[in-house]
C-alpha cells in the first residue's frame, strides 16, 4: 500500500464541479487501497479534503482533477503539485458556517444541508453554494467533532448572521464555469497565468511576458468570464473598467484616470486590468481622428510600455 502520492492538479470535469470530488487514476486508487467514496487529504500550500472517485480517462496517471473551490482551499492552481493521502473522517454532529458577506436565507440551513450532505469539511474551509440569484461563499467557522468531518442528513447546520469580513470571498469564477472555450482558455493561460505563476521561467529564457491580451467576439461569448477566471485562479487583484467611463470632457482627466488605475494595479500586484469596450477609447491608430482619442491612445501605450511589474500586471481588453 502506498500511503502518500504526489500528483499534478488538473481542472475538474463539469459534472463534478461543486460536489467536493477529486478524481484520480484507478490504478493509483488500487495502490493506495482507496475505494470510491473514501475521503482523502489534499495538501498544497494548505490542506483540504475531498471525496475520491476513479478517473478512467487515459493519460491521467499522475493527475488529480479538482474544481476551483477545492483548489482555492488547498491554495494551489492548475499544474501545481499536491500530496494526497487517505484519512478517516468522523460524522459531523454540528457545522457552523459564516457567510463571507451579509446574507439572509429563508430555510437556509436545510437548503445548504441538502447541497453539502456527504461532503468532507474542516474548520477554515470555504464552500461555494449555488443559489437562484448568485453563488454564495461560506466559511466553516467550527465543526463538532473537530475536523475533518463528513456532513450527514443528521448534521445540524448553523449559519451565523454576522459575516467574516476579513476572509476574502473568491471571485466565484473558475475555468470549469466556462463551457466550450477550452482552446481559448489554454491560450490565455499560457500568455497570462504562466508568467504570473512562474516568472522565473521567462527570466531564465530571457523572454519578456506579453504586455496584454485582446479578446474579441460578440457580446455574451465569455470574454469577461475568462478574465475573471484567470484572476481567480492566479489569486490576482482584478480591476475592471469600462472604456466609456474613462472618457471625460475635461482636458487631461481621461489620461489621469488611466494613470491612477495602473498605479493601483502595480501597488497591489499581481493584478489584472480588464478594459471592456476598449474600442471606444482606443481605436486603431490610423483611425484616430479626435485630439482626445489620440492622447488617450498615447497614454495607454505609454503606461503599458512602462510597466515595471511586467508579468505581474497584465492588461486584458475586450
Amino acid at each position: 500500500m502506498t500511503e502518500e502520492m504526489s500528483l499534478r492538479v488538473a481542472e475538474a470535469y463539469h459534472k463534478d464541479v461543486g460536489r467536493g470530488i477529486a478524481r484520480i487514476d484507478t490504478r493509483l486508487m488500487q495502490q493506495m487501497e482507496l475505494v470510491s467514496g473514501d475521503i482523502i487529504e489534499i495538501s498544497g500550500r494548505s490542506k483540504t479534503y475531498a471525496i475520491v472517485w476513479p478517473n478512467v480517462e487515459r493519460g491521467q496517471e499522475n493527475r488529480i482533477r479538482i474544481d476551483g473551490n477545492l483548489r482555492s482551499n488547498a491554495k494551489v492552481g492548475i499544474d501545481d503539485r499536491v500530496t494526497i493521502q487517505k484519512v478517516q473522517a468522523k460524522h459531523a454532529q454540528r457545522v457552523t458556517l459564516a457567510p463571507s458577506q451579509p446574507v439572509r436565507l429563508v430555510g437556509g440551513a436545510h437548503y445548504i444541508l441538502r447541497i453539502i450532505e456527504g461532503r468532507p469539511l474542516n474548520k477554515g474551509q470555504q464552500i461555494r453554494v449555488e443559489t437562484v440569484n448568485n453563488p454564495l461563499t461560506f466559511v466553516v467557522a467550527s465543526t463538532r467533532p473537530a475536523g475533518p468531518v463528513v456532513v450527514t442528513k443528521d448534521t445540524e447546520i448553523i449559519i451565523k448572521e454576522k459575516s467574516i469580513e476579513e476572509i476574502r470571498a473568491p471571485e466565484g469564477v473558475s475555468y470549469e464555469d466556462i463551457g466550450g472555450l477550452r482552446r481559448e482558455i489554454q491560450l490565455v493561460r499560457e500568455m497570462i497565468e504562466l508568467p504570473m505563476r512562474h516568472p522565473e521561467l521567462f527570466q531564465k529564457l530571457g523572454v519578456e511576458p506579453p504586455k496584454g491580451v485582446l479578446l474579441h467576439g460578440p457580446p455574451g461569448t465569455g470574454k469577461t468570464m475568462i478574465a475573471k477566471a484567470v484572476a481567480s485562479e492566479t489569486d490576482a487583484n482584478f480591476i475592471t473598467i469600462s472604456g466609456p467611463e474613462i472618457v471625460s470632457k475635461y482636458y487631461g482627466e481621461s489620461e489621469q484616470k488611466l494613470r491612477e488605475i495602473f498605479e493601483e494595479a502595480e501597488k497591489d500586484a499581481p493584478s489584472i486590468i480588464f478594459i471592456d469596450e476598449i474600442d471606444s477609447i482606443a481605436p486603431k491608430r490610423g483611425e484616430v481622428t479626435g485630439e482626445m482619442e489620440r492622447r488617450v491612445v498615447a497614454q495607454l501605450l505609454s503606461l503599458m510600455d512602462g510597466l515595471k511589474s511586467r508579468g505581474e500586471v497584465v492588461v486584458i481588453a475586450a
